[in-house]
């Protein structure tokens, strides 16, 4: 083969994965070892560990990192965690690590930049683009496997509000977890974002006033306004507290919640809307809003 048509069906291989190409899908369309050494020798190409090979006229995309991390960790390696959700598309976070997760009976390679996992058993995967899990197992797994309580509650959020996910997929799975780090945190993060109503109708929220000394509210009034019936979620006299779980962001829910509170407002109570999510993570700052709210110290903490 010349070397100008050699040189044009790599960078279209390339092309495909963000400036790489596996030594495998060259040897594929008879482009062999020494071809690639000559190309490596000639400073147009370069190797990039075992397998990958850089092309070096081909703009490097950020997915090249990913390619390179699954085709050099080992046999069978996928996307796990942030990774798998990065390549699944989503946006607003950005990883420090690539989480590749991997036969336990691989032979696995140590790659810069990335946690390798060994798994007895791989959860179920998709193969379209770089290989990684379904995005309900990797969601897990990325808060599983999160810095802090915040980023975990994070990346339960994320795929969801971005339509990675499925609440209900996400919750089915969860279901099927055995033993996971931040089990009990993720045992009512997951339920609040995927299914907030329920973790609404669940949440006592007297309970929490009284953890920290607050008055109990009156639950679920009902006031008059220009809209009709409104339910209040908990109400002093001059205050109400609307308490927003996952299913409040969906659709034209923040505008409808918008209406209402500004109909309240708009009468004699002040309104202080507190994320579920929000009291799950930082109970104690939201409850003290709510007693400066009724002018009133905060007695004790949980």
């Amino acid at each position: 083969m010349e070397g100008t048509e050699r040189r044009r069906i790599a960078r279209e291989l390339a092309g495909d994965h963000g400036g790489v190409v596996h030594r495998r899908l060259l040897r594929d369309v008879k482009i062999g070892k020494e071809d690639v050494r000559t190309e490596v020798r000639a400073g147009r190409w370069s190797t990039w560990g075992v397998h990958t090979v850089r092309i070096l006229d081909v703009e490097p995309e950020p997915v090249a990192d990913l390619w390179h991390a699954v085709w050099e960790s080992g046999p069978g390696a996928v996307l796990d965690g942030v990774a798998a959700l990065v390549a699944q598309g989503m946006t607003g976070f950005s990883p420090n690590t690539i989480d590749v997760s991997l036969p336990r009976s691989a032979t696995a390679r140590r790659v810069d930049g990335v946690t390798r996992h060994q798994r007895r058993v791989l959860e179920p995967t998709l193969g379209a683009g770089v290989p990684r899990l379904k995005p309900e197992w990797a969601t897990i797994h990325a808060a599983a496997w999160a810095v802090s309580e915040r980023q975990a509650a994070l990346l339960i959020c994320l795929p969801v509000q971005q339509r990675l996910v499925r609440p209900g997929s996400l919750l089915d799975v969860w279901h099927q977890i055995g033993r996971c780090a931040r089990r009990d945190l993720l045992g009512r993060v997951i339920p609040d974002v995927c299914d907030g109503a329920q973790s609404l109708g669940e949440l006592d929220f007297g309970g929490w006033c009284r953890r920290y000394g607050l008055p109990p509210p009156l639950r679920q009034t009902v006031r008059v306004t220009s809209s009709g019936r409104v339910y209040l979620d908990a109400e002093w006299d001059g205050l109400v507290v609307e308490i927003d779980g996952g299913h409040h962001l969906l659709g034209l829910n923040p505008t409808e919640d918008a209406l209402r509170a500004n109909e309240v407002s708009l009468g004699s109570s002040r309104v202080l809307r507190i994320p579920l999510l929000g009291l799950r993570l930082e109970p104690g700052r939201f409850v003290d809003q709510v007693a400066r709210g009724l002018g009133l110290p905060v007695l004790t903490s949980a």
